[in-house]
């Protein structure tokens, strides 16, 4: 009788991804900073995702960098420097604005604009798109076929579990064809008596030790035999960014939470698996 080595069928390279916004844009803050403020606030993400390109560069990491079109447009060497590294660049609407609250039109106008400045500074198709908040569900499915419509392969906006601000825990649980030809790529869950458990990265990642997340990471690989992603924010390795005024207790501490730790958790992960785009691992383009 052949034995089958399970750890040998185990995905070789796992998927990053970075959702390049600044502090100022998270949805946890849009009841105290205006859109029409943005302008005036001290623009982060530009310096805190250079340096996430130099720590990939040195673990010889590779992402997908989930691009506000705000943020493209403001720092269009920065776009140029992702994909001159090699990473994939991806869309996450132009104005972070939640695809929940949107109606088709303006949806479909958000993530135009955004592809359209991503393509003009990059000089490349953008096929990946990721909702803000990972706002798709049960009452926007319409989203898929703008998406097609607009010209992209896959998204990865949905999270299958229970949030109070997001979350599809009825959804399916891994990457599936979405009849309107998109592949949708969901953010990993781990399922425990009927329920499922983020940990796909952001402020999961931030709250637990290390050594939890990586064995969560680890049991997730070995049980599902899928490639794992990750998920996270230029703003979370920079714990010296401007506090918001304003914001409830909850956002505050979802936000600022271990931010100060977060860097160096970042590099242990770099260090613990190898590291490839969405569009390589899922797509294989």
């Amino acid at each position: 009788m052949s034995v089958v080595n399970k750890a040998s069928q185990l995905p070789e390279k796992q998927v990053l991804t970075v959702d390049v916004e600044d502090y100022f844009h998270v949805s946890a803050f849009e009841k105290v900073i205006n859109k029409s403020d943005w302008q005036s606030l001290e623009m982060r993400v530009e310096r805190n995702t250079y340096r996430l390109l130099e720590l990939f560069e040195q673990k010889q990491a590779k992402c997908t960098f989930f691009t506000l079109g705000w943020v493209a447009e403001r720092c269009p060497n920065l776009i140029k420097a992702i994909v001159e590294q090699g990473h994939e660049l991806a869309s996450h609407g132009f104005a972070h604005q939640r695809a929940t609250i949107m109606t088709p039109d303006e949806f479909r106008a958000d993530v135009s604009k955004s592809k359209q400045i991503l393509e003009d500074t990059s000089g490349q198709g953008i096929i990946g798109y990721r909702a803000p908040s990972f706002s798709f569900n049960d009452s926007n499915i319409w989203v898929y076929e703008i998406l097609a419509e607009l010209g992209f392969d896959y998204s990865s906006s949905t999270y299958p579990i229970e949030h109070d601000l997001y979350g599809v825990p009825d959804w399916p649980r891994f990457k599936y064809q979405r009849p309107e030809g998109i592949l949708e790529i969901p953010v990993p869950t781990v399922r425990k008596n009927d329920r499922n458990t983020g940990i796909g990265g952001g402020g999961y990642f931030r709250l637990y030790p290390y050594f939890l997340s990586k064995r969560r990471i680890d049991n997730y690989l070995s049980t599902e035999q899928q490639p794992y992603s990750f998920y996270f924010h230029p703003w979370e390795i920079d714990p010296e960014q401007p506090r918001v005024a304003g914001a409830s207790v909850k956002s505050r501490l979802r936000h600022y939470l271990n931010l100060s730790r977060m860097e160096a958790k970042v590099v242990r992960l770099l260090e613990d698996y190898q590291w490839d785009t969405m569009k390589s691992v899922y797509l294989d383009k």
